[in-house]
């Protein structure tokens, strides 16, 4: 079993900052893709941005130029700095990982989510 523990979430107003962390644990030999979604109310879970083993990126279209993800392998941890704040940015973000192999094979997890919620 694999354990995503998020970190970081809270309440900002309009143009401020905010740092996600998400620390995977537990029995596994290494993660794929580690990334963020997030989920408004009434609306559809979505990606916000991943990052690859390797290093590779991919953000959504709306928050490209404000958050920044980034990686530990090491300590099998992602980040999400988040700047330039805005209303529509308030949701429970979810860290995942995808990709996970084990002895069990290959797995993909979720986070419990982290309350983001900035206000006007």
């Amino acid at each position: 079993q694999v354990q995503l523990v998020e970190s970081g979430g809270g309440g900002v107003q309009a143009g401020g900052s905010l740092r996600l962390s998400c620390a995977a644990s537990g029995s596994f030999f290494s993660i794929n893709v580690m990334g963020w979604y997030r989920q408004a109310p009434g609306k559809q879970r979505e990606v916000v941005a991943r990052m690859t083993t390797g290093g590779s990126t991919n953000y959504a279209d709306s928050v490209k130029g404000r958050f920044t993800i980034s990686r530990d392998n090491a300590k099998n941890t992602v980040y999400l700095q988040m700047n330039s704040l805005k209303p529509e940015d308030t949701a429970v973000y979810y860290c995942a990982a995808h990709g996970v192999l084990s002895v069990v094979g290959t797995t993909n997890y979720w986070g419990q989510g982290t309350q983001v919620t900035v206000s006007s």
